[in-house]
């Protein structure tokens, strides 16, 4: 089973618990104004790789997720658009014992999605907007599988880290983190919520891929904004930004 590969992150610390081996995979049907790997959208970039190619990298980490409780994360682009991938290289996971957590913002929803959900402990939950026609302005495509996913992985009993990222005019207004707060409200399984300030560091790219880029006058959120839009969403005080 082979994917195609954007890169790959050996010791990565912020996607998910622990240190974790990272795949980044190539391919995205969301054109976020904000995105930060613009070089990730063409589904047929990067590079060609198997399971058992990257297992034999994955083994090589073993002892480190093991002393950190760590693991593998599959993130994208949009992973889910090679969901054949996810389920064999999870597969190989759950047999070597290794903890396992999906990034994804479930823009897709795959036929083996259940398949893929019995070998995954945690998912990564990238809401990009509560409200369904905001989303679409931001992001080119509806909150729909989004919602649906999130609200499978409640009944499945499946962890989620819910992700959200403060863009200034886009996500910031109230009754956006309202409507995400009571939203979060509906579901059981949500274990931590990051709020992440939108940043500059990818308007390279847009220009190196020719790209029209509608956000390079917007500033970054301040830390005390951030702190007071999970506040909004959660109800209480950041516990670290």
């Amino acid at each position: 089973m082979k994917a195609n590969v954007h890169s790959v992150e050996s010791c990565g610390t912020v996607d998910g618990p622990g240190l974790r081996f990272v795949i980044f995979l190539q391919g995205c049907p969301l054109r976020c104004l904000y995105c930060h790997n613009p070089d990730t959208w063409n589904p047929q970039g990067g590079e060609e790789m198997d399971v058992n190619t990257l297992m034999a990298e994955v083994e090589a980490y073993i002892p480190y997720m093991k002393f950190s409780n760590g693991g593998v994360t599959v993130s994208g682009g949009e992973p889910l658009l090679q969901p054949d991938f996810i389920e064999a290289l999870f597969k190989q996971c759950k047999e070597k014992g290794i903890h396992t957590t999906l990034d994804t913002a479930g823009s897709v929803i795959p036929k083996n999605i259940d398949n893929i959900l019995e070998l995954t402990d945690l998912v990564l939950m990238d809401i990009k907007q509560i409200d369904p026609v905001k989303h679409e302005q931001l992001t080119s495509l509806s909150n729909k599988n989004t919602l649906k996913l999130a609200r499978k992985l409640d009944e499945r009993n499946i962890p989620i880290w819910v992700r959200y990222v403060l863009v200034p005019t886009y996500t910031d207004r109230v009754e956006d983190l309202e409507g995400l707060h009571n939203f979060i409200n509906t579901l059981s399984n949500v274990e931590k919520v990051d709020v992440l300030p939108y940043h500059k560091m990818g308007e390279y790219k847009w220009e190196q891929l020719g790209l029209e880029n509608k956000l390079t006058h917007l500033a970054p959120p301040t830390d005390g904004e951030v702190e007071a839009a999970y506040e909004r969403i959660c109800g209480k005080k950041i516990v670290n930004i």
